[in-house]
């Protein structure tokens, strides 16, 4: 047998937890056992099995757990995955399916798909599809769902707390041609982007002053969390100047054009550590979802573990608010400048809200609150324009709009099919300044802004336009 195809004992991991995933082992306890099952029956055949072979054991094991049930290193995991097809043979689907609405057209099938099968959950009341929607996971991105008395961690996104901050700065809007290089260095100076991004020295809050030991994820993660302060993710995470216009009296401002910075990020590292921990947990306590609905696993708000899931979400909206609120007063004072306006919303998060005189749980997962008189932010891209919003408070929605344009395209498929010569040029026309980003993240890759705003004239008005004219992001080739 040729030695490259054998498994290597000196692995950390015989096979990867994706590799499991995808021949149905699910991921939790399952995975976890399923991974030392493999390491164990390995060891004991000294490394002469194939991958190959290796992997329709574990095709066979799922299955016919039952057949296995005996077997001297697979059997543990023989008897909890029988476990889990009885409970899934147990589960019964709702005769009709929560109702919803869709907002534009230009939307992927399995991100529908996605939204339909929320729906079908036991727990859904009702939900709402935005224009910027594509896929995700569970529930898609630009996904809203009410729920009764219970949060999905899934529903809320791996990001708790992703949002939008805008800072009207008083500066002229000249500063942007005459004072280049002053804009530039604010930016390289006062933030921080990327996996593991961190400040050398550690940035202050009150909220690092909070309550972190209410749980065990919290209170491990709470130094990461304080390490990374202030800074911003990768992926389609930025900071960037640009122009505001507004064409009448709005928001406290004479209507004109203004200089303002904008950020978008969330609660960093460790908002994904919970996420993972309690949609894992979410996952373990619901054995019976069929595949399709597995990782729209709830907690329920009754339960210590729904409470404590709701704290920790809670928490990391103040953890992202803090990150925001210490970049754009650092770029403030980096330029000695006035604030002459803050707004800002999240958009992966859940709320308790009234609808349809019941208390629900909406989680709007890519969504922006868009309740009557809601003042929000609705970005473009790095080259395209980006609108303040007021929300008209459309009960169907369930007050609810867009995050944003919306990918069109995957990062992978935007890597293959633009190239760097083509979006500079589309940049250099729009007069913009990109300072880092990656490819995948090329305006190219994204839905037209103002066709997304056009199909959601129904759920919020626009009082005005930012135009985007320095741009930072994580650079390219940074993990996701």
């Amino acid at each position: 047998m040729d030695s490259k195809f054998k498994i290597k004992l000196g692995q950390k991991k015989l096979m990867k937890t994706r590799e499991l995933a995808n021949l149905g082992i699910p991921k939790g306890n399952t995975m976890k056992l399923a991974q030392q099952a493999v390491k164990n029956y390995a060891k004991n055949t000294e490394g002469q099995i194939s991958k190959a072979d290796l992997r329709q054991i574990i095709l066979d094991l799922v299955n016919e757990p039952q057949s296995f049930r005996d077997h001297e290193f697979f059997g543990e995991l023989a008897v909890l995955l029988a476990a889990a097809i009885e409970a899934r043979a147990r589960f019964e689907h709702r005769e009709e399916p929560a109702p919803y609405k869709q907002w534009g057209t230009d939307i992927e099938d399995t991100a529908i798909q996605q939204m339909n099968n929320a729906c079908n959950l036991p727990i859904s009341v009702r939900g709402a599809l935005m224009p910027d929607a594509h896929t995700g996971y569970g529930l898609p991105i630009g996904g809203v769902l009410a729920t009764d008395n219970t949060v999905i961690p899934y529903a809320v996104g791996m990001d708790i707390a992703c949002r939008m901050k805008m800072t009207v700065l008083d500066l002229p809007v000249n500063a942007l041609q005459g004072r280049t290089e002053r804009l530039k260095n604010a930016l390289c100076r006062e933030t921080s982007f990327g996996v593991g991004a961190h400040f050398k020295n550690k940035r202050n809050h009150d909220v690092m002053d909070e309550d972190w030991s209410f749980s065990t994820i919290t209170d491990r993660f709470k130094d990461k969390a304080w390490s990374q302060l202030g800074t911003s993710g990768s992926g389609n995470h930025f900071a960037e100047f640009g122009t505001l216009t507004l064409n009448e009296d709005q928001l406290g401002l004479a209507a004109g054009t203004y200089l303002a910075l904008l950020t978008h990020s969330g609660s960093r590292g460790t908002g994904n550590e919970i996420a993972t921990y309690y949609s894992k947990l979410a996952l373990q306590k619901h054995p019976e979802l069929p595949k399709e609905l597995s990782h729209l696993a709830w907690l329920d708000m009754d339960s210590a573990d729904g409470q404590e899931y709701w704290q920790a979400m809670e928490l990391m909206g103040r953890y992202a608010a803090a990150n925001h609120q210490l970049i754009h007063r650092a770029i403030a004072k980096n330029l000695n400048v006035d604030v002459l306006l803050d707004i800002e919303n999240h958009h992966n998060f859940a709320w308790k809200e009234i609808h349809d005189g019941k208390e629900v749980i909406v989680h709007r997962k890519g969504a922006t609150p868009a309740g009557k008189g809601d003042i929000g932010i609705i970005p473009g891209s790095m080259a395209t324009p980006g609108y303040v919003i007021r929300g008209k408070g459309l009960e169907l929605s369930l007050n609810s709009a867009s995050h944003g344009a919306g990918r069109k395209m995957s990062r992978k498929k935007a890597k293959e099919t633009f190239t760097w010569s083509d979006a500079k040029k589309f940049l250099a026309d729009r007069g913009v300044n990109l300072i880092s980003a990656g490819l995948d993240e090329v305006p190219f890759a994204y839905k037209d802004i103002d066709e997304v705003m056009k199909a959601q004239s129904d759920l919020v008005e626009k009082i005005a336009r930012f135009d985007p004219k320095m741009v930072r992001m994580a650079k390219a080739g940074e993990r996701h």
